[in-house]
């Protein structure tokens, strides 16, 4: 994967990587139906293959964290007891 770890960090939300693929997707199509500049449809369409696989196949889980989540403590002076 040639994604560097800042590249990793920037991407890591979902959102990042669908617009950039949405981007990609709208461009292609604007290529392909009103331009049919060819070597734009063939830039494209790799810039948007290699999204593709790098943001989606390719790039890494997030591993979940085996931490266990530690219940709020109660509030001080209260011990749930009525008076």
């Amino acid at each position: 994967m040639a994604l560097k770890q800042n590249d990793l960090n920037w991407f890591r939300p979902l959102w990042r990587r669908v617009a950039v693929v949405v981007f990609l997707s709208i461009w292609l199509g604007w290529e392909v139906f009103f331009t049919g500049e060819q070597l734009w449809m063939i830039l494209v369409g790799a810039a948007l293959a290699y999204a593709l696989y790098n943001f989606f196949y390719a790039f890494p889980k997030e591993q979940p964290t085996n931490e266990p989540i530690q219940p709020p403590n109660p509030p001080e002076g209260n011990d749930g007891q009525g008076s």
